[in-house]
């Protein structure tokens, strides 16, 4: 893993549960890893790991209308030294595939699914 990649990663995470339920918020720092988020380390790891893990859904993707949950979450920041600025839902096929590649930023318990 690249010393770069890892050391230029400031992550502030926003998770909405839905349901009218208070928002909850966690840090992560990659470089040595630390922040507010339960095993920053192994997020850290996981993170270096995905090539693009915010990603939005590519134009003209076949997404399927079905509502997965209720959650949605917003992650600002640095992800290897560049700008993240993301805002992740579960409302249809595409979304969900997007908010599961990062799932473990979510250190709770998902309405429906996704464990």
């Amino acid at each position: 893993m690249h010393v770069f990649a890892v050391a230029a990663t400031a992550l502030s995470i926003v998770f909405h549960p839905g349901g009218g339920a208070p928002a909850k918020h966690w840090t992560l720092r990659c470089g040595p890893a630390g922040g507010t988020l339960p095993h920053a380390a192994s997020a850290c790891t996981k993170l270096a790991r995905l090539r693009a893990p915010f990603a939005p859904t590519p134009r003209g993707m076949m997404c399927a209308d079905i509502v997965y949950g209720p959650e949605s979450a917003e992650i600002t920041g640095t992800l290897r030294g560049r700008p993240v600025v993301a805002h992740l839902t579960r409302r249809d096929s595409c979304e969900e595939a997007r908010f599961m590649r990062v799932r473990f930023l979510f250190p709770v318990k998902l309405a429906v699914g996704g464990g």
